[in-house]
This record gives structure tokens, sequence and C-alpha cells, in this order.
């Protein structure tokens, strides 16, 4: 090697290792609190235009950093959206794609074989908060958990401190005794979204000298819906209108938002306002025979957009400009990626499935991609009269979606029935373009094949031996003409009478 190339080699090593130095100096390890409410719809807020639902903490939230019109849950029930969330991996990766069993519904009225579903994160994935814990944060779970059976619980998967987080899905009652809670009440008269909000100023309290990580998944609003009584008189009271007009449910939605705003004065209290990253959304959209996301097509367990989209907001005071809005289509499975970057975390091998957001908050845009979602397995309705999913008997049927851009597609593998929608200009997809825009529903479609090659995700294609037609056409005909009372009772599970 001669002395010219010598030197132009040694100047190059100085650069890059300056230039390393540099760019992890721009690095930070801000305070991280994640807030996931459980079943709140994208519309069941004020600053989302609700007149009835009161949430002036969270609009608050709001006007302190930027709000994202179209962010989505990666799935459109708790558990898969939270296991992608936390890996930053899309279903195919962990395999859960449903609470419980996947056959769901009436057996009769199933064409195919679900695929199985996992019900348990696995312990050898490297989650969120064990990226944070190896940065030396503290790390707080306080509510809902749900990824895994029983004894299989956050304290396993880096957290350092668990309040209330079980194998539970939902807790019996949000008064005393909570049961299906892992918590003891502190006294008879004390609500369980109370509690928790007095949990995470403990614990903010205690570590306001280091850096922490508090993931705050309340189980509000989940069922039974419950709510304090005064509040809940308040909005008997009040006024509603033909998609909001529930009391008990506004009860949880002000208890929610009382919550969170003790959460965010704490953090302005304790001078960690520019220190701390405070993110907030719902795991999946709200269920529509309790609170309508007009002009979304319906609700929880659903992959119209009333089922997938939520609201959220990311807030960082001198980091993320104040009321600042975003239309990028962005989902919870960003949050990994975005967090990471923010750290600096050195770890490449994560291949994670979301982009890093901060672009967004710089002013700039993410590179072009789609969203996928993929659900190989049934839900049954909620309410036959009111659901508006894919048939009155079920809320989804097998299939998967994808987002693009403003277009979405939606493919069914019982009889690859496809639909295309355009959701800028028909954001209640209503209007199925699939034979009418051919070109554009090739292209969504091979993007789908390939991406369910690429990741190995499961089809479902054995047909079910006891599907009965039948059957199915006479409860169509039942439900048409009003013979089935299609109504829930107040734990949203169907009416005994109901042949579902």
């Amino acid at each position: 090697m001669n002395r010219t190339i010598k030197i132009l080699l040694t100047l190059f090593l100085i650069v890059s290792f300056y230039s390393c130095q540099n760019k992890n100096l721009n690095k930070e390890k801000p305070n991280i609190v994640l807030i996931v409410a459980d079943d709140l719809g994208w519309s069941d807020l004020s600053f989302m235009g609700s007149k009835y639902y009161e949430t002036p903490n969270i609009d608050r939230l709001s006007k302190s950093g930027m709000t994202f019109y179209n962010g989505y849950a990666s799935s459109a029930n708790c558990a898969p959206s939270r296991a992608s969330m936390l890996t930053g991996k899309y279903h195919p990766f962990h395999g859960i794609y449903t609470v419980r069993n996947s056959d769901r519904g009436n057996e009769k009225t199933r064409k195919i074989i679900p695929i199985k579903t996992k019900t348990k994160l696995e312990l050898e994935y490297f989650i969120l908060p064990e990226m944070l814990k190896a940065e030396g944060y503290s790390t707080g779970h306080f509510g809902k958990w749900h990824m895994g059976p029983k004894g299989y619980y956050p304290k396993q998967m880096g957290f350092d401190v668990n309040i209330g987080g079980n194998h539970h899905g939902g807790p019996g009652s949000y008064f005393p005794p909570y049961l299906k809670v892992d918590i003891e009440n502190e006294n008879d008269k004390e609500y369980l979204t109370d509690r928790m909000g007095d949990e995470v100023v403990k614990f903010i309290d205690f570590n306001k000298e280091e850096t922490f990580f508090a993931y705050v998944p309340f189980y509000s609003v989940h069922t039974p819906i419950q709510s304090k009584k005064l509040i809940q008189e308040k909005y008997s009271n009040k006024i509603g209108d033909e998609n909001h007009n529930r009391a008990d449910y506004a009860g949880m939605i002000q208890s929610l938002d009382e919550n969170i705003g003790k959460i965010l004065n704490k953090i302005e209290q304790s001078g960690l306002s520019k220190k701390t990253l405070i993110i907030f959304t719902s795991d999946n959209g709200g269920i529509k025979s309790i609170s309508n996301q007009f002009p979304l097509r319906a609700g929880k367990g659903s992959y119209y957009e009333g089922g997938i989209k939520v609201p959220l907001i990311f807030s960082w005071k001198g980091k993320i400009k104040e009321n600042s809005e975003s239309f990028e289509r962005v989902s919870n499975i960003d949050f990994f990626p975005t967090i990471k970057n923010i750290l600096g975390y050195e770890n490449d091998n994560l291949n994670l499935d979301g982009l890093d957001l901060n672009p967004i908050f710089e002013g700039n845009k993410i590179e072009e991609r789609a969203l996928f979602f993929h659900f190989p397995i049934y839900l049954e309705p909620y309410n036959v009269h009111k659901d508006d999913g894919t048939d009155p008997l079920f809320r989804t049927r097998p299939g998967s979606v994808l987002i693009k851009n403003n277009w979405k597609l939606h493919h069914y593998f019982e009889d690859n029935k496809i639909e295309l929608y355009d959701i800028e200009e028909d954001v209640s997809e209503s209007k199925n373009l699939s034979e009418i825009n051919i070109e554009k529903t090739k292209e969504l479609f091979d993007d789908l094949e390939k991406w369910r090659k690429e990741n190995n995700a499961p089809i479902p294609s054995m047909k079910n031996p006891n599907y009965n037609q039948k059957f199915v056409d006479s409860l169509n005909f039942l439900i048409k003409n009003k013979k089935i009372s299609g109504k829930v009772n107040k734990n949203q599970t169907m009416d005994d009478k109901n042949p579902f």
C-alpha cells in the first residue's frame, strides 16, 4: 500500500469515527410514557369532533404535540394489536391473530377452517420494554397485559414493575373487588381507572431523577361498561346525537381523560416536559353498537376503517411542534423503530416491520410504503343489525388488507372476493371500485401477494365440512326481516336467544 493510499484511508477512518461520535451525541434518552386506551374509537374524543364526550386533558395533549389523523392499530382487536406494537413486527412473525380461538361464530356459517392462532407472546421475542431496559430505563407496566396464559406476566418481559397486568383481557368490574385484575383495592370506593392513574403518578414521582418508561395500557374503555355514578348522571342529562349518546360509556371516557390529566400534570410539575416523550393511542377501533365511529364503517373486530383507525398523538415539548398535524398513514407498528432511533439503539438485526416516524416530526415525509393486515380467522358479530362488517354473520371473515397511499384493498379467502376503496374520497368504504379500477386492483393485489409470500403468511384453504348454506340463508332471511334481535347484553356478548 503506497503512502498516499495510507493517508487517505487514515483520514477516512478519522472522519468516520467522529461522524459516528457526533451521530451518537445527537441521540437522546427521554422518559417515555406510552398510553394505550382499550377499545376507544377514532371519534370518541372531543378534539376528534365528538360533541358529547368530554376529553379536555387529551385535547390538551393533542395541542402540545402532533396529532395523526390517519393513525392505525395493526389489528382490529386487542391481543394481536398489542403483540405487533410491542414487537414492531407484523402478525405472521408472532402468530397471534385474535383472542382465544380463531374458529369464532357458528360453525355452520364458516366456509373454511381458519388458521389456529397463538395465544402468547413468546419469551424469546425481543420487545420494546426489553430494549428500554437494556438502555438503562426503569420500566413500569400499569393496566392490561393480555399477552399470554396465567403466570405469563410483564415482569418476564422487561418490566421492573407490574400493576394490574395478567392474562385476562378485561376486568370483571371497575369497582372493588375488581376481579380478573391482579391488584388489591385500597378502599371500597375507588374506581379502577383512577387507581391506575394514581399508580402511574407514583411511579413517575419515584423515578423522576432517573430515566423511565411507563407503559399505561388502561383497561378502560373495555367492557363491562361501568361509569362512576355521578359522572354517568351528568351525561344522562346531556343531549347526544345518533352516534354518541351512551351516558355510561361517556362517563368511562371522562374518567380515562381525568387520569391522563393526572399523568400530564405530574410530568409538568416535576419539570420533565422537555425530557418526556408521550404517546397516546387506542389498541383498536371502538365497538360500533356502543359508539358509532361515523363516517368510518364498522368497528372493533372489522378491518373496515372503524375497526383499525384510531386516535394517535405524539408529544415532546421542544422536540415536536405544538398544534402540529399529520395525515400520513402510520401504525402502532411504527412505535418501536421510532423510539429505537430516538435512543440510537445500535442493534440493526431486529428487522422491524414499522418505520421511523421522526422525519414527520421534522416536517418531512416518510418513505412510501403499504400497511398490511393479515387475519386468517373468523370474528363473530356483536350486533347483526349494527356491526356493518363483511356480512351480518361476522365482523370479519378470513382475509388480508393492504393500505397504500389513499387506496385500500380487501381480499377474503373463502371465495377470493376483492374489494377496493379510495379511502380519501370514500372513507366509509361504500363504493367497491375493484371492477372499475382494474389496474389499481391488480397493483395492490400483487403487492399483497408478494408480502404474504415473503412473510410466510398462512392462508386457510381447507373447506369446513359442517358449513350449511341453507342454515346461512335462513339466518340471513331472519336478520333481513328483523326476526332476530341482534342485541347484546351489557358485557357485549350475544343474547342467549340468538343462534350465533
